[in-house]
């Protein structure tokens, strides 16, 4: 498994700083039971922080026309009809991916499509398993209208102790499910907005993986 671009430069800035501190008390005259607890700790945190930048090579194996594939590892913490005021200005049907530090935190586009909008919004720094944090907390969003003119809106949403997110799409590019849409660092969330007369394939609680498991069925029609 390789390790996502985004994780790259952090990595080898934390190791080079761990290594330095770690030969430095190593050779000083005070090295000692406390040396050896910093050193496992050490280590514990750069294999944790390493984990957590892993990049799986994915592709959703079937044909996924018609289909809604999560865009995040993670377990679903809402499935509710919501009145999406910031962007479509119409009720939705709202599907929740909380994302825990242990987590894959790549995100991959739901649907195969056209992206239509992009923006980012500055926010707080809520809990992301809170229902508060789509519509408070720093987010980005990204629209894609489908081949069937279904419109659906991806919200890549900062969570406690997220510091950045990173968003790949474009405006005008065309997108498909195997397709990385960004990268959400440090535990976070992505809902996705849906037609009402979808059909719901999961339900709460359930763990996801990204670019793998479908949620929705799309209408045939518009």
């Amino acid at each position: 498994m390789k390790v996502h671009k985004e994780g790259t430069g952090f990595l080898l800035s934390m190791f080079t700083i761990l290594f330095i501190v770690n030969v430095a008390w190593y050779y000083s005259s005070h090295r000692g039971m406390g040396f050896y607890a910093f050193l496992t700790m050490s280590a514990a945190l750069f294999f944790l922080t390493l984990n957590f930048f892993r990049s799986p090579r994915r592709r959703f194996p079937y044909d996924p026309e018609g289909l809604v594939i999560a865009p995040a590892d993670g377990t679903i913490v809402a499935i509710e009809e919501v009145m999406e005021n910031e962007i479509l200005h119409r009720r939705c049907l709202q599907i929740s991916v909380f994302m825990s530090i242990f987590d894959v935190h790549a995100n991959w586009f739901p649907v195969n499509g056209t992206v239509t909008h992009v923006s980012h919004q500055k926010g707080r720094t809520l809990a992301a398993y809170l229902p508060k944090s789509s519509t408070e907390n720093e987010r980005s969003a990204i629209i894609i209208r489908t081949r069937a003119g279904h419109e659906v809106l991806a919200r890549q949403i900062a969570g406690a102790i997220a510091k950045r997110i990173v968003t790949y799409a474009a405006t005008g590019d065309r997108c498909s499910v195997n397709e990385q849409m960004g990268f959400i660092k440090f535990g976070s969330r992505v809902d996705v907005y849906l037609p009402l007369d979808c059909e719901v394939l999961v339900e709460l609680d359930q763990k996801v993986t990204g670019n793998q498991t479908p949620l929705a069925r799309l209408s045939r029609c518009v």
